[in-house]
Order: C-alpha cells, then sequence, then structure tokens
C-alpha cells in the first residue's frame, strides 16, 4: 500500500530544512527555570481543598460512618459519604474498552456505598479550607467495617471457592478472549523440539514525578465548569465528566496544564476528577485535590500484572512452527478506562519479529482485592516483547544455539509494504536483520561471547552476559474503524488546525496533549517545513478543550503518527491555499511557481516573487483575492489512519554478575531502533532514555508487592525501588530510518520503545550471565536475593 501527500498541490515545495535536526526543544526555558505551570500551583480564591478518606482493608462491608468528629474540625465545610453524593451520578464510572460481548463490568461508584474492594477504595470526601485542615479531619471520620476474605494472587482468583471479590457477578473471570491463525496443533505435532515457559510480569506503580492532581472551577456567569488536571486525556475527561455527571460537554471545560509525566497512569478518569465536578456544582466553590504518594500507591492505577505461559515448537536448526500464548491478567477490583484491553492488545505482538504459521493466544481476565490496572508505559506491548524474547531465549538454551543466531533464522525479510504476520495483523514496514546486526556490531558481540567463555572457563566470580531484546509494538494508536480486531468506544483520528494571522506568524492549534515529549517543538519544525517559517515564529496550542474542541490526546505512541500528521496535512492545506492567492498576485499560474524558503515565485526565473508571509497578510486583507476564495490562510484537517504503525528494533543489554552475591551490575547498553522518520533527534534520544530506565527498572527494581491478605507491602517510596540515574549506565543508542506507508510523513513513534526492548535485554542478560550454573529462569525484578535463590538452587541440582 501506497501513501501519498495529503495535498495535491502542483506546485514545487520546500525541501526540509529543521526536521530532522535536534532543535532545542521550546518546551524546556520555562521548565527548567521553574516557570511551569502545574495543576497543583492553582488554587483560585474560594477553593475548597479534598481529602479522601480511604479503606484500610481490600475486601470488607460498610456498616457505619460516623462524620460527626470531621464535621466539626476547624476549617471543615463538608464531610460527604458515597451515600450523600452518589445521587449527583447518571452512572459509576465507566469501562472504555470492554474486549468481549459478554465481559463481566462491575459497577463502580466514585465512592463505595456498601463494600470496598481494596485498600485505597475511597468512602468519604472532607472539605475544608486549607489541604492540611482537610486530611486532618479525614482522619477523624470514623467507619465501621465488616472484614471479608479477600484473593490477592491472580491464578487464585479462579480456583474454585476463593472468595468474589463482587458477589453480585458470581465469579472473579472478568474474561476470556481468543486469537488463532493456522493450524497450532499441527504444528506442535510435526515439531522436533518443543520449549515452554512461564513468565510473572509483576504489578508496577508508575511513579510520574507529578502526582496527580485536579482543580474544579464554577463559573458563576455562564453556569459551566472549568477543570484543570494532571492527565494525558483531557478530552476524555471532558466526555466522560459530562456522560457520568448529566452536565453538557459544552459546559465542561478541562486544561491540561504542564504535566509532569504520565506514564498511561494519567490515560485515565478517576473518582477523584468525577466528584470535583460534582461537588464544585453542589457548592459553587472551587475544589481542589492533590494526590499524596501513598494514595498514588494504592489508588492511582497499576502497570502490568500477567501469569504469561508461552510455548513454541520448532525444527531442530532453530526454525519456529507455531507459538501458544495463554495469559492470566490481573484485572485488579475494578476496571478503569483501558484495564480488560491491556493485556488483550500484546496479542498482535506476542509474535514478535518472527516469522512462523501457526499462533495461538488466550486471555483470561480476573479480578482480584487489589488496585486497578491500567496501562503502563508500552502497554500490552512491553508485556508481549519480554514473553517472546524470554521464549527465545529458552530455545536456544533447549537446541545449544547462540541466542542471537536463533533469532536471525526467524525474522521476517525485509519488507516496505504492509506484511501479515502470525498474529493475523499486518504490520507497516520492517527491516529487522539490518537493525538486529547493527545492534551485535555496534556491542562488540562475537568479542562479548569470547570474554563470557574466558570467564566461565576461569571461574570468574564476576560472569558476564549478553541478553537481546527484540521488539515490534503497534504505535499510531489507532485507527477508528476497528483496532487490530478489538474494538474500542473512541476513534483513533486526531484533529489539527494550522492558521497564518495577518503578521504571518503561525499557530498551530493540535488535539494531542503532551506530557513531556515535546510536541511544541516538533509540531513547531513540521510546519515550518511545510509554509518556510522559522520556528520559532509557530506558537502550538494543546491541552486545553475550549481551544482544541475535538481531540483524542495522548498515549500509545500516537502523537506523531496520528497528531502530527493531522497538523503535517493542515499545513499543505495552507500551502494550498498560499499558492493560489500568490499565482493570483503574480498573475501567473499556480502550477508554474516554486515555493522554496518561504517565497513563491515563477519556476526558473529571477523574476517577482511573494512571501508566503506578504501572502497571508494579503489573505487577511482580502482586498486581492481570486474570485470566490474566503480571506485568511487557515485549514482544519483531521487524520485517521488506516493502520497501526509498528516501530522496531534490537536492544542489547551487557550484565555484570557477582555469582557469590546475586548483584547485577549493567555494564553496556546498546539499542539500534527503528521509527520510520525523525523528526528531532534529541527528541527521540530522549523518549528512549527515560523508557529504557522504566524497563531496567522492572527489570531489576520494582514490584508493587502485597502481603497474603492484600495489604500493599510497598506503599511509599521508601519501600518501593525505583532506580535512580547512578543505577543506570550510559545508553548507546542508533537510529535506522523504514518509512511508514500509512501515514505521508514516514513516521511511526519512539515514546514507547524503550520501555518494550528493555526488560526482556536486561533479564535475558541476568539470566544468560549464570546460565552455565544451571540457571535458565529469573522472575523480574531479578534482585540480587533473587538472582543469588537461583544459583544456590540451580547448585543444589546439580550436587
Amino acid at each position: 500500500m501506497s501513501v501519498t501527500e495529503g495535498s495535491a498541490s502542483p506546485g514545487t515545495r520546500t525541501a526540509p530544512r529543521y526536521v530532522g535536526t535536534s532543535l532545542p526543544r521550546k518546551e524546556d526555558p520555562a521548565l527548567l527555570t521553574g516557570r511551569g505551570s502545574w495543576t497543583g500551583d492553582i488554587t483560585p480564591a474560594g477553593t475548597l481543598h479534598l481529602a479522601m478518606v480511604r479503606s484500610p482493608h481490600p475486601h470488607a462491608r460498610i456498616t457505619g460512618i460516623d462524620t460527626a468528629a470531621a464535621r466539626a474540625h476547624p476549617g471543615v465545610t463538608a464531610v460527604l459519604t458515597g451515600a450523600d453524593v452518589d445521587g449527583e451520578f447518571l452512572a459509576g464510572i465507566p469501562c472504555g474498552w470492554p474486549v468481549t460481548e459478554d465481559i463481566k463490568v462491575p459497577d463502580h461508584r466514585p465512592l463505595a456505598t456498601i463494600e470496598v474492594n481494596h485498600v485505597g477504595d475511597g468512602v468519604a470526601v472532607v472539605l475544608a479550607d486549607s489541604a492540611a485542615a482537610a486530611r486532618d479531619a479525614a482522619d477523624l471520620v470514623e467507619v465501621d467495617y465488616e472484614t471479608l476474605p479477600a484473593v490477592v494472587d491472580v491464578a487464585d482468583a479462579l480456583v474454585e471457592g476463593a472468595p468474589l471479590v463482587h458477589d453480585e457477578l458470581g465469579t472473579n473471570h472478568c474474561y476470556t478472549w481468543p486469537l488463532a491463525t493456522g493450524d497450532v496443533d499441527a504444528a506442535f505435532a510435526e515439531a522436533d523440539v518443543v520449549v515452554s515457559g512461564q513468565y510473572l510480569q509483576q504489578r508496577l506503580i508508575p511513579s510520574p514525578m507529578e502526582p496527580r492532581a485536579v482543580v474544579c472551577v464554577p463559573d458563576p456567569v455562564g453556569g459551566g465548569f472549568t477543570m484543570y488536571t494532571a492527565t494525558q486525556v483531557p478530552h476524555f475527561v471532558r466526555d466522560l465528566l459530562a456522560a457520568v455527571t448529566g452536565i453538557a460537554d459544552t459546559k465542561i471545560r478541562v486544561i491540561a496544564p504542564d504535566v509532569g509525566g504520565g506514564f498511561g497512569a494519567k490515560l485515565n478518569v478517576y473518582a477523584e476528577e468525577y466528584l470535583a465536578l460534582v461537588l464544585a456544582r453542589r457548592l459553587n466553590r472551587p475544589i481542589k485535590w492533590t494526590e499524596t504518594r501513598s494514595e498514588h500507591h494504592q489508588a492511582t492505577t497499576h502497570g502490568r500484572g500477567q501469569v504469561q505461559d508461552v510455548s513454541v515448537a520448532a525444527t531442530r536448526d532453530g526454525r519456529i512452527l507455531g507459538m501458544k500464548v495463554e495469559l492470566l491478567a490481573d484485572m485488579g477490583a475494578y476496571l478503569q478506562l483501558l484495564t480488560p484491553g491491556i493485556a488483550v492488545f500484546g496479542a498482535f505482538t506476542f509474535c514478535g519479529l518472527y516469522d512462523f504459521g501457526s499462533y495461538s493466544f488466550t486471555c483470561r481476565g480476573a479480578f482480584t482485592n487489589l488496585t486497578p490496572t491500567d496501562a503502563y508505559r508500552g502497554a500490552g506491548r512491553s508485556e508481549a516483547a519480554y514473553g517472546h524474547e524470554r521464549i527465545m531465549d529458552d530455545l536456544a538454551r533447549a537446541l545449544g544455539m547462540d541466542a542471537a543466531e536463533v533469532r536471525l533464522r526467524n525474522l521476517h525479510p525485509k519488507f516496505l509494504e504492509p506484511r501479515t504476520v502470525p498474529s493475523g495483523v499486518q504490520y507497516d514496514s520492517g527491516d529487522y536483520e539490518a537493525c538486529m546486526r547493527a545492534a551485535m556490531d555496534l556491542v562488540g558481540y562475537p568479542e562479548l561471547r569470547a570474554e563470557q567463555q574466558r570467564r566461565r572457563d576461569a571461574r570468574d566470580p564476576v560472569q558476564i552476559g549478553i541478553g537481546i531484546g527484540n521488539f515490534t509494538e503497534s504505535g499510531g494508536l489507532s485507527p477508528s474503524k476497528v483496532a487490530a480486531g478489538v474494538r474500542l468506544q473512541s476513534g483513533g483520528w486526531e484533529q489539527a488546525s494550522v492558521r497564518m494571522t495577518t503578521s504571518g506568524k503561525v499557530e498551530v492549534v493540535t488535539g494531542t496533549s503532551p506530557h513531556g515529549q515535546g510536541h511544541e517543538t516538533a509540531w513547531s519544525q513540521i510546519v515550518a517545513d511545510r509554509l518556510g517559517v522559522h520556528p520559532d515564529d509557530v506558537e502550538v496550542l494543546h491541552g486545553d478543550t475550549l481551544i482544541a474542541p475535538f481531540g483524542r490526546d495522548t498515549y500509545g505512541s500516537r502523537s506523531l503518527a496520528v497528531g502530527g500528521t493531522a497538523v503535517h496535512l493542515a499545513a499543505g492545506k495552507v500551502l494550498d491555499k498560499a499558492m493560489l492567492i500568490a499565482a493570483h498576485l503574480l498573475e501567473a499560474d499556480e502550477k508554474d511557481l516554486e515555493f522554496e524558503g518561504g517565497r513563491f515565485r515563477v519556476a526558473g526565473t529571477a523574476g517577482p516573487s511573494v512571501t508566503i508571509q506578504e501572502v497571508a497578510g494579503a489573505a487577511s486583507l482580502a482586498a486581492n483575492l481570486p474570485d470566490g476564495m474566503e480571506p485568511n490562510l487557515t485549514a482544519d484537517s483531521a487524520f485517521d489512519p488506516p493502520n497501526f504503525t509498528w516501530p522496531f528494533g534490537t536492544h542489547i543489554c551487557v550484565t555484570e554478575v557477582d555469582v557469590e552475591t546475586g548483584h547485577t551490575r549493567i555494564r553496556r547498553y546498546v539499542a539500534v531502533d527503528d521509527c520510520g522518520l525523525v523528526v528531532n533527534p534529541t527528541i527521540v534520544e530522549g523518549q528512549l532514555h527515560g523508557g529504557i530506565a522504566q524497563g531496567i527498572g522492572q527489570a531489576l527494581y520494582e514490584h508493587a508487592t502485597f502481603d497474603a491478605e492484600g495489604q500493599p507491602t510497598a506503599a511509599n517510596l521508601a519501600t518501593y525501588t525505583v532506580p535512580s540515574a547512578t543505577d543506570l549506565p550510559s545508553f548507546e543508542l542508533e537510529q535506522r530510518v523504514t518509512p511508514s506507508p500509512t501515514n505521508p510523513m514516514g513516521v511511526k513513534g519512539i515514546g514507547e520503545s524503550g520501555a518494550i526492548g528493555s526488560s526482556p535485554a536486561v533479564v535475558n542478560a541476568v539470566i544468560d550471565a549464570v546460565s552455565h550454573l544451571g540457571v535458565s529462569h529469573v522472575d523480574m525484578p531479578a534482585t540480587p536475593q533473587a538472582v543469588w535463590r537461583a544459583i544456590t538452587a540451580a547448585s543444589r541440582q546439580t550436587a
């Protein structure tokens, strides 16, 4: 499939000047000098501060709530329970991704009224003149609970007789979602070797630098509401608030100011946002809530949470014939916006970069009495890459082959047009072998294997391991009509407007809402090249549903591939109109014009010319325009992609593991990524740095743990280990470019790639370092204790 430019203008266009260059980020001066604008900084006059009263139990029935002492506390305006506010809502908190028709969706109220289902479940709110007074008064609310049995482990949840999270559902089973292509049973029957492994995706806590926060301000004149919220999805917030509260969406303005990281946790609409809106309506006062770190650990969605059973069938020479995947996905206590779809989303990339004939995938979702899970950077794709890269190493060990050689024998050949892969979807383009060999060359793969053998022969107490993380991901989320076989309840299109002012400056309105990705810079580069202006003359407006009423926001590596493409197309429409006006002003045929360096002239001549700024002025004055043409240089564009984009890469990690202590040090980390056309190389590097750090965090450090009763044992940053800069190596990065045919710029996306390729590369490297000692499996996080235990257990088996 080929994609052409969305603009049909016949004139010659300016060659790129800014796209592909590392312009400094426009966003950074304000952030680096403390002039950012955060939701937590916003406190309108008359604000009431909200504090949540949360359940200390994972599962309990509410038998009584005494609010008298809290209401008497100085500065308190109101104390409200779930029963007090339930009538404000038309419905409970909705799930936006029901993956099957028979999925079980429990009722999820912003405040629990009868039963709490996880530690941190909200049962009451306190409103006071200060945040401190509200928190102090919240401690005075006395709630009587009748504790109930809790189910903590997702595997236990589906055992007959397990405690039920929601009695009314009659089961903890949420859904079963299957996919199959080819004859999987025949592939396994004819295989020379079958290898199986069970891999755990532990729960993760997103931990952005800025916690969640919301301020809702009633408009005393128009009767509407302005909500400031630290979110990735202001348009989703507006639309779901309207649906749940009955307030018209035209009366709800949502603004996402500067947002200090999201990582998927802010791709949601939470109880606190619904409560802030209805309480602002009820009390006619601004309402403000800012999350504490302990609340973040208890009541903001967690990431991951899967048990993966993966099997591959292969020939003696390492050719894969088929793959089977059985997933058990932990929903937690409720279904948030995307909860059930996250694991299902991985179905389409569990086959990775590998070409084989038969594939089956089944995912079962189950409820537990834990915090709900939802999107986390690389959602679904990271889990899939971990599964297929772990099984590739297990296959290599079973065959006595090198881990790289097994992968190279199974890669798809180079393709520049869409290619159907084992999961049944079409990847857009790829050159996987070239990417993988580039990473091997960069890291010095043969030399590392030789060093590894020398250390083993010498019985060095510090052994080295080499781990490979090949991956692809479905970026550019997503086509509106169908998302790779899973229907979403919101379209994947994106909207943009580009307008030139009378003075010739450019204003861009984008429906994407950044939280650190650098949209203002990248979008300015795209528009500057299209319109022949300087990026400093382009202003990008975003994150405000009044200014940008249409948009689908930022997640799923979609911003550039969908939102940036919409900007590109809108700028092309502006240029088309400018070409017609320029031709009129120059008394020439537009087919004869060329556009170079922001100036129109008849091609091949040194005659009269006109700048695009002069054209913009003429369009605004409208005194000398072609007949029938409307004034002003402005255009809208909505881009609805025909397919996902499929960024890919090879990450290689080199570890040093002390076999006496289990301590792991990352000696080198190499990554070669292909995200299609690169707009700003520095931004790409920054996205990769952050993503790789998160993947390393999952591989070696992070785990949201609970005791057998469902109490969190990593309830704050003192007990939940997040890696610091001193724990990370320098990253050696290279980029290759295989343009995507699904959009006119050939871009693919990069925001999640680092988090997808890194965790399998690191864990494979840890296991590889000690595999000669009999270790073939270590679960994440591969802490020194976990590695030491694996070494000790292996030595006992061989003794």
